[in-house]
């Protein structure tokens, strides 16, 4: 199997359904980044198109060494295209992406097996996109198996997600979790897992990447806005100026932190002096959420920032805030 153990169940029931011939022609595979979804579909599109079989890729074959040359004539991938400029990548996949993945799909497979399509990310497909793949999935060509990969399944229409089997991957259990990081090599295993609420691969990229350190900031900030030790609008600038999205995530994971500890009378991430209002704080982290969304688009960031940061400032006890 390709990626990480604990998606063993779902490689397992892939594997069943093309034993019994019936694999479907759409599989959705859902979950936050960071699972080994993406591993799991370069493995299972590797698996249809080795000429050999069984419960993994051969690795040798025509298929297999075609595959890993990128080179197969019926493994096509659909991803995030340049920009006219050449430099930056466009912010969804576009009707003619789609339009060309389609006519492809229409002929037959070269090889005689399957044609592979991978779709990633497919959540961010734009609208007229997500019509012009109804028809393929509505009509596939036999032998065509589609792997839509996303994030963020809620943002794909329902008539998308209708069509398609969904692999759902889910957190491992923390020991798993803590076993994989210590076989990446990663020194602080506990703490990265932790700051990626139990996401084995973000926190292997938080470790690696410096994100760690950036939560600490973010906790600073967070601390001492609450005391009215910081402005709010410096914070916001320096937030915009520099991961804003990451802050942004950080921060909602922090408050979520702080308030499961002091509901259970514990000190939390934060060590902030008594939350008086739990109501508040859960509309704050929804809050959150949705300005995390909006700094992927093109706004004013420090605005909305801002506004986040002072509600947050608001939520502070009044002796505290006086």
């Amino acid at each position: 199997m390709s990626g990480a153990d604990w998606n063993r169940p779902l490689w397992n029931n892939v594997l069943e359904r093309r034993r019994r011939g019936a694999m479907p022609h759409a599989l959705l595979l859902s979950g936050p980044a960071g699972l080994g979804k993406r591993a799991f579909a370069a493995g299972l599109a590797a698996l249809l198109l080795c000429e050999n079989g069984g419960d993994g890729a051969c690795g040798r074959c025509r298929g297999c060494l075609l595959v890993a040359a990128g080179s197969h004539p019926d493994r096509v991938e659909v991803n995030l295209e340049l920009r006219e400029d050449g430099k930056t990548l466009r912010t969804e996949v576009t009707v003619d992406q789609i339009r060309r993945l389609s006519q492809r799909l229409s002929m037959t497979a070269q090889f005689g097996g399957h044609q592979v399509a991978l779709i990633d990310p497919a959540d961010l497909m734009n609208t007229s996109a997500a019509n012009a793949l109804l028809k393929t999935l509505e009509e596939p060509g036999a032998g065509t198996v589609m792997l839509l990969v996303s994030d963020q399944t809620s943002r794909l229409p329902a008539t998308i997600r209708s069509r398609c089997q969904r692999l759902d991957f889910v957190l491992p259990n923390a020991a798993d979790a803590m076993a994989w990081l210590k076989a990446q090599g990663v020194d602080g295993a506990a703490q990265a897992l932790d700051a990626a609420a139990g996401n084995p691969g973000l926190a292997l990229e938080l470790a690696r990447g410096g994100g760690l350190a950036l939560r600490t900031e973010v906790a600073t900030d967070l601390g001492q806005l609450w005391t009215r030790k910081a402005v709010p609008a410096e914070v916001a600038n320096r937030w915009a100026k520099g991961d804003g999205e990451r802050r942004t995530w950080f921060a909602a994971q922090l408050a979520q932190a702080e308030a499961a500890a002091q509901a259970r009378g514990a000190r939390g991430p934060l060590a902030l002096t008594a939350i008086s209002d739990f109501n508040k704080l859960a509309q704050w982290f929804r809050e959150a959420g949705r300005v995390r969304e909006q700094l992927r688009t093109p706004v004013r960031s420090e605005l909305l920032l801002l506004e986040l940061l002072l509600a947050w400032r608001a939520l502070a006890p009044a002796a505290r805030r006086a």
